[in-house]
């Protein structure tokens, strides 16, 4: 399957059982799912999961990564450090759709303690759903990717 139907999924302890109800639902919309665990509760460390997920993306090897902690942002913030990476924490639909559409967000993250699974899985289509609108957009995504040195 080529990589623009390839979702790399990763997650800390906290989000194993919401992970893997994502899987199976974007696996059911045709996607090729990349899960790189963890697959044991034993506590892990989510800035390993969300930098492993974000260079996937980020190689090309997969179009896009949902990464899941319990609040959704620590696993965000690591992701958001590796380069070219746009990775945004949703709670809502709107705002899944949003970063798609105006900022190009090519990870998403979420919060298996702040959201629960219906609401994740709306979530979840939301982003995979939304096209990049460009324009005007393309300029501010362009700012965001930016080299500052």
């Amino acid at each position: 399957m080529s990589a623009n139907k390839r979702i790399v999924l990763s997650s800390d302890h906290s989000a194993i059982d919401l992970r893997q109800a994502v899987a199976k639902h974007i696996a059911a919309k045709g996607y090729d799912v990349e899960d790189i665990g963890p697959v044991t509760t034993e506590s892990t460390h989510y800035p390993l999961h969300g930098r492993a997920a974000a260079e996937r993306v980020a190689s090309g090897d997969c179009a896009f990564g949902i990464i899941i902690c319990g609040t959704g942002q620590g696993i965000m913030m690591a992701a958001n450090k590796v380069p070219g990476i746009r990775c945004g924490v949703c709670s809502d639909t709107f705002s899944a759709r949003m970063i798609r559409q105006h900022n190009n967000a090519n990870m998403l993250s979420m919060g298996a303690r702040v959201i629960a699974e219906g609401l994740a899985l709306d979530i979840v289509d939301a982003f995979l759903d939304a096209p990049f609108d460009g324009g005007r957009h393309a300029i501010r995504v362009d700012m965001i990717e930016a080299d500052p040195a």
